[in-house]
């Protein structure tokens, strides 16, 4: 029994969690509770895509926003079916159309790059800082053009962008800012909420997400103007051009979240401080466990800035560690802590960049105007190598796991180095 518990799983040993790791779920009492008075209540919905007092929705949607702009300290909050949306919307109100250009990192999720697409204007991708993975600000600045309107920065994994470089550089070139906050609700650049730094903030409650409601978005801005677009581009706007004519025309879709989705979304977010405290500290505590492992680099953070941990990002040398990240992630699934290789392929190798084709057999809007665009294989290395050989997470620091949970990681992750020889 000795030998078959000191063996790896992944040649036949006992792992050294014997069942399965379950997938964080957050709803509790109190989210049963009103999702059970909706239920018997109603309404689900409570939006009528038409002027009038329904335009902007029901009461849960309503009281979901107002807790936003108390929490996150800004003018405005529109909620959305989903984040994707609700980044949709905020390309929307920048009025960022066909001719134009907006700059996006390659490692994050599709939505970002296809919220651009979707309004007919054009990505254009920019490396990474390797330490901490958001978006490479030197390197955005080259590659801005007289068609650059945005930067949609992602504050990635739960950390901030580098806003001390990133705002000085949309002021020198009169470019607007949108945040992709899906990873970082409650997180700090400086003393300020990522997600509100930008001229657009957009926040996911994807069933991944910190906070949950299966699928569902919010959209904040300090701009009414930006606030009345987004609002439009949610619930058939273009019912309301003639309303008004200052924020429109435009074509809006339904993008609206139920009162169900709104109501549960409030009860979470009242919990965002407790499930934010208890990831940090399982992350602290799970990187004092890491150290003097080499070949392992634990999380960077920005000095001054509080890191939220949507994942726990590691850094593989293949070489110092003695085997590769592949051959690591596959020793720590079989002994029942799944880790990912890399975290998406770089954007620009999907099929819909490499063949610029988005709507039927045209090119547009790649080749609107004479636009022209790199999306070769080489364009982003630090995303490639990231991507191919360097980069791991683990989910393990989500609540409800425990330090107990913590401690099994590592003793898996010892275990598999303490036979690395075994797995070259």
């Amino acid at each position: 029994m000795k030998d078959k518990k000191s063996k790896l799983a992944i040649f036949g040993g006992m792992p050294v969690l014997r069942r399965a790791l379950k997938t964080p779920y957050l709803i509790g009492r109190k989210e049963v509770a009103v999702a059970t008075k909706i239920l018997k209540e109603g309404p689900l919905s409570d939006f009528i895509g038409a002027p009038g007092k329904y335009f902007l929705g029901g009461k849960h949607v309503r009281s979901l926003e107002a807790a936003f702009v108390k929490k996150f300290g800004v003018k405005y909050a529109v909620s959305f079916n989903s984040a994707t949306t609700a980044l949709h919307a905020a390309i929307v109100a920048l009025g960022i159309g066909p001719g134009d250009e907006v700059i996006v990192p390659p490692y994050t999720m599709s939505a970002t790059p296809m919220a651009v697409l979707m309004n007919g204007a054009v990505p254009i991708f920019v490396d990474l800082d390797p330490n901490t993975f958001c978006l490479d600000v030197v390197a955005a600045e080259k590659a801005i053009t007289k068609r650059t309107k945005a930067i949609l920065a992602v504050n990635l994994f739960g950390q901030a962008v580098d806003f001390d470089k990133l705002l000085p550089l949309a002021k020198k070139y009169n470019l607007k800012i949108i945040e992709d906050n899906a990873q970082a609700p409650g997180a700090l650049w400086g003393n300020r909420l990522t997600g509100t730094i930008g001229d657009i903030g957009v926040f996911s409650f994807n069933v991944h997400k910190t906070i949950q409601a299966g699928e569902g978005g919010v959209l904040v801005t300090n701009s009414e103007h930006y606030a009345l677009r987004a609002q439009m581009c949610r619930n058939h706007g273009e019912n309301l051009a003639a309303q008004y004519p200052e924020a429109g025309p435009l074509i809006g879709s339904n993008y609206r979240m139920t009162e169900l989705a709104a109501a549960l979304c409030e009860v979470q977010l009242s919990r965002l401080d407790f499930l934010t405290k208890k990831r940090r500290s399982l992350v602290a505590y799970l990187t004092e466990s890491l150290k003097g492992i080499e070949g392992i680099s634990t999380p960077s953070v920005f000095q001054g800035n509080y890191h939220v941990y949507y994942v726990y990002p590691l850094l593989i040398d293949e070489k110092k560690l003695g085997i590769s990240r592949d051959r690591l992630v596959d020793a720590m699934t079989a002994e029942g802590y799944p880790m990912s290789k890399g975290y998406v392929e770089p954007l620009y190798l999907l099929p819909v960049f490499q063949k610029r084709q988005v709507f039927n057999e045209t090119h547009f809007p790649f080749d609107y105007q004479g636009m022209k665009q790199n999306y070769e294989k080489g364009i982003c290395p630090v995303a490639e190598r990231l991507y191919e050989k360097e980069f791991t997470h683990t989910m393990i620091c989500q609540h409800p796991r425990t330090k107990k949970d913590i401690a099994l990681f590592v003793k898996a992750l010892k275990k598999v180095l303490a036979h690395k020889g075994k797995l070259q």
